[in-house]
């Protein structure tokens, strides 16, 4: 069994995802997460590339305790005394180091012969061995490079001083075997290779990167280098929470461990899609929002009776919550069973039978059921839309430099209400506010989207939101060319199904003949 080093480039490779910059405190902010999460090494960044890199490498080298910091730098005197500067004041200051080896490199980019290759390297290690203790060196392009060759580059660099060496699949090129055989062939043919810490570096061009990064550590690699939701250029990189769970799940295969707090995976993918915009898609392994959700009816039976049946992991290990039961046209009768318990209702079988056979018509027509929909269900037997109590009178909006302010009266049961005045943060905010002081009860904004349709300045927009009202969860939709007319009447439409529907449960706790499951 080995310790297998866990190196993040989430804020230097991830970063150079497109759409993915970052700012030096956001850049600050996840750096502090990735301490959290226990990795051994963060790439802070490429000091050289810009003020703002530097400032950023810099901040964090004097910041952030736990990890070693790293530093990118070419093969060049300029790039690694850049580096150097940045890493000042850092507890464990590492500089990363790297050339091209391979043909197509040498030839087409570097314009550089493999004896000159051979030079440049080795130099650019007994530099920063000057600067720095601690010096990884990346051979770039390394699986398309010879392998002879490549052996000879690896010597070279350990014998100038490198504690780490680093093969990359720079393109996503490899394939597991062909990684095993390298790494092997290299351990086993180089001197002085005994006590360096061999690394692995691979991107998803061809999907392969955890695929090829396992097989790494199987032939001998004890450092990955990853980033979180496996963000990096093109196809991203080996995803972090990917090859540590693997290493987790799997400890009968690998045997290896890592140093990372597997409970703090999901905050760490949930603050790097906040600071990037970017959401990891749905299916994603791990951090996926379908990661440990499940629709299908087989799949909900067995989750209920037992977890394992069908997740090889917990939600809680990764710092998920809890898995999900989404309710949709393959769930089953357990599964609608469980959610109308967690809404409070008790059904005997007969109307769990009825309820099901609704259920499953409506999800014929749905992408997934909400629990509006369950309440209509099993009130109704129907979905026609919900009376009306509430209606829009008046609405004004002032916002500029100040709070937004918004007027607003509403017509309830035909009957005018006083004028709500409210402010807020932007116009909508303000609205909802001064409309949740005319109501009967305190509702929460879940979720809002907006969407502008084609045909410019006076395109609809279309508005649909979520609100939760007494733990209970309701959508509403409008439109219209203002888009705070329309969230209005978005707001509008889900108070109306929420008042309906704790209309129709007082009805029944007055009644309780009338409750499901009694009498």
């Amino acid at each position: 069994m080995a310790r297998i080093d866990i190196f993040d480039t989430t804020l230097r490779d991830g970063e150079q995802s497109p759409g993915a910059s970052m700012t030096p405190p956001e850049k600050l902010r996840l750096a502090h997460q990735l301490e959290a999460l226990g990795v051994d090494i963060i790439e802070a960044g490429f000091p050289i590339t810009s003020e703002d890199d530097f400032k950023s490498v810099q901040t964090i080298a004097r910041e952030v305790r736990g990890p070693a910091i790293a530093g990118l730098a070419r093969a060049v005197h300029k790039d690694i005394e850049r580096a150097a500067a940045a890493l000042e004041g850092a507890h464990r200051a590492r500089l990363h180091t790297f050339l091209a080896t391979s043909p197509i490199h040498l030839q087409h980019k570097l314009k550089i012969s493999e004896a000159e290759c051979l030079d440049r390297a080795a130099e650019a290690v007994r530099f920063a061995r000057t600067l720095v203790d601690e010096v990884e060196f990346s051979a770039e392009d390394a699986l398309r490079s010879d392998l002879p060759f490549l052996a000879r580059v690896v010597e070279v660099v350990i014998q100038a001083g490198a504690k780490i060496v680093n093969i990359p699949d720079t393109v996503g090129y490899a394939y597991p075997e062909q990684i095993r055989r390298t790494m092997r062939t290299l351990i086993e043919t180089v001197p002085g290779i005994d006590g360096i810490v061999l690394s692995t570096h691979c991107h998803n061009d061809l999907g392969l990167a955890v695929a090829n990064s396992l097989a790494a550590i199987e032939a001998g690699a004890r450092q990955v280098e990853c980033t979180i939701n496996g963000i990096g250029e093109r196809a991203g990189n080996t995803a972090l929470e990917e090859i540590v769970m693997a290493l987790v799940v799997r400890q009968d295969a690998f045997g290896h461990t890592t140093g990372v707090n597997t409970r703090e995976i999901h905050r760490s993918s949930q603050l790097l899609s906040f600071l990037t915009g970017i959401n990891p898609q749905p299916n994603k392994a791990i951090v996926g929002k379908n990661a440990f959700a499940h629709e299908a009816g087989i799949h909900q039976d067995g989750v209920l009776k037992e977890r394992t049946t069908y997740e090889i992991m917990t939600p809680e290990l990764v710092g998920v919550p809890e898995s999900q039961l989404v309710l949709g046209k393959h769930s089953g009768r357990h599964a609608l069973d469980r959610r109308y318990r967690e809404l409070g209702y008790e059904l005997t079988a007969e109307n769990l039978n009825q309820a099901y056979k609704l259920f499953k018509l409506l999800a014929d027509q749905k992408k997934s059921i909400l629990d509006e929909d369950l309440i209509s269900i099993l009130h109704h037997g129907t979905m026609e839309d919900v009376p009306t109590r509430f209606k829009l009178h008046t609405l004004d909006i002032s916002c500029g430099k100040r709070p937004a302010e918004a007027r607003v009266k509403l017509v309830d049961n035909g009957e005018e209400t006083d004028l709500s005045v409210s402010v807020g943060d932007g116009p909508i905010a303000a609205a909802f506010d001064a409309i949740n002081v005319l109501l009967p009860f305190r509702p929460t904004l879940d979720d809002l989207q907006i969407q502008a349709n084609p045909g410019g300045v006076e395109a609809v927009g279309e508005v649909r939101l979520r609100l939760k009202v007494e733990g209970k969860t309701f959508t509403g939709r409008g439109a219209s060319p203002d888009v705070v007319v329309g969230a209005v009447r978005a707001y509008l439409h889900a108070i109306n199904k929420a008042t309906h529907a704790l209309s129709l449960e007082g009805q029944a706790l007055a009644r309780p003949d009338l409750i499901p499951g009694n009498g």
